[in-house]
């Protein structure tokens, strides 16, 4: 029983949770990352698709709006 809660535990991590602290982290530093910083962000979109993939239905990540002076 411990090992199937430590099992359902790591999947919700790895499917929810760490997705959704991706996707702040990027909706935050997307704009002002270095390139060192946006290589990581690529790396965090590859490791966690998954995750990411299950949780685009509900994300509205949508461009900042310019503005004309």
């Amino acid at each position: 029983m411990v090992v199937a809660l430590l099992y359902l535990s790591l999947a919700g991590a790895y499917l929810l949770v760490i997705p959704m602290v991706v996707m702040l982290y990027m909706k935050l530093r997307w704009y002002s990352a270095s390139s060192i910083e946006r290589g990581f962000m690529y790396f965090l979109v590859f490791f966690f698709f998954p995750g990411l993939l299950l949780l685009s239905p509900i994300a509205n990540l949508r461009p900042r709006p310019r503005k004309i002076v």
